[in-house]
């Protein structure tokens, strides 16, 4: 199959749920509380190598032992590190505050992503023939650096796809309008878009949580499961997508299938837990009533 080089954000993340609120000077008890792969980068790629895709990730990690559980979790699911580096900073972080309803709040610390892609990287994966950018928003220097990467990739004869994620920042269109000419394959979701308008791509793919997704304005439905955590969602929805394309599937046998990772993710707490392999994904589809 083709190979896939994502370039984003690698953290580490800590969920704890549930939680309703946040009082100050009190102690509140929660039933879980756990550490998972994340990071929009390290999510999609460790989805899309549990999905059985080959697939390169280019990022920045610390020495710390934050760093160290990235790493292991990523080789155990397949994804090839030699161009994941390492910095002195500490491991991007994130700690989710998880709603019984799945909903979540984010404290993020940046960490080593704040040093990634200071420079426009040349040297990539020889076998690589799409290139993904997961999240350019996460990442300070690949908001000014994410449209050459993928004007590289188009001039080395590569598709490209560009997930857009929430912009603390608020610069929106200022780092998605130079990327559009060299995107393939967009996806956003409706808060994103709400900020974004109506960009334009080959193909947009836009994630609308439990109702599932449209392409191209063609609503193709969501899998109705008990939402335990929506963190990373969005991620493993984008590599459901990609994997699926990656094997033959047209473009709404991919979003159907983006939906079920999607909603496999959800179900469990945890970015990338509840990410099954293909033959398993597709056994559970051929499972849920027609939709």
């Amino acid at each position: 199959m083709d190979s896939c080089l994502v370039a984003g954000n690698i953290v580490v993340d800590t969920l704890v749920r549930p939680v309703t609120e946040i009082r100050w000077g009190t102690t509140e008890w929660v039933e879980a509380m756990t550490q998972s792969l994340g990071g929009n980068g390290g999510s999609t790629s460790f989805a899309l190598a549990m999905l059985g895709a080959p697939v390169h990730l280019m990022g920045l990690v610390g020495h710390d032992a934050a760093g160290e559980f990235a790493w292991a979790e990523l080789q155990r699911a397949g994804v090839s590190t030699g161009f994941v580096q390492r910095s002195a900073a500490a491991t991007a972080a994130t700690v989710a505050l998880v709603h019984p309803d799945g909903r979540r709040a984010l404290l993020h610390m940046p960490g080593a992503s704040a040093e990634a892609f200071r420079e426009v990287p040349l040297a990539w994966p020889d076998d690589v023939t799409h290139l993904h950018i997961a999240n350019p928003y996460a990442v300070p220097h690949l908001r000014r650096h994410a449209s050459a990467m993928l004007r590289l990739a188009k001039e080395r004869g590569l598709s490209t796809s560009l997930d857009c994620g929430w912009d603390a920042r608020g610069e929106w269109n200022m780092v998605l309008d130079p990327c559009l000419p060299f995107t393939d394959l967009l996806f956003l979701n409706e808060s994103e878009g709400e900020h974004l308008g109506d960009p334009q791509a080959p193909v947009v793919v836009k994630k609308l949580g439990e109702r599932g997704c449209s392409v191209n304005g063609h609503l193709v439905s969501g899998f109705a499961v008990d939402a335990i955590d929506s963190t990373g969602a969005g991620d493993c929805f984008v590599a459901g997508f990609l994997a699926a394309r990656q094997r033959g599937a047209t473009q709404i046998e991919a979003a159907r299938f983006a939906n079920a990772v999607g909603a496999l993710s959800v179900s469990q707490l945890g970015s990338v837990a509840g990410v099954l392999n293909y033959a398993e994904t597709q056994a559970w589809i051929s499972r849920q009533p027609a939709n």
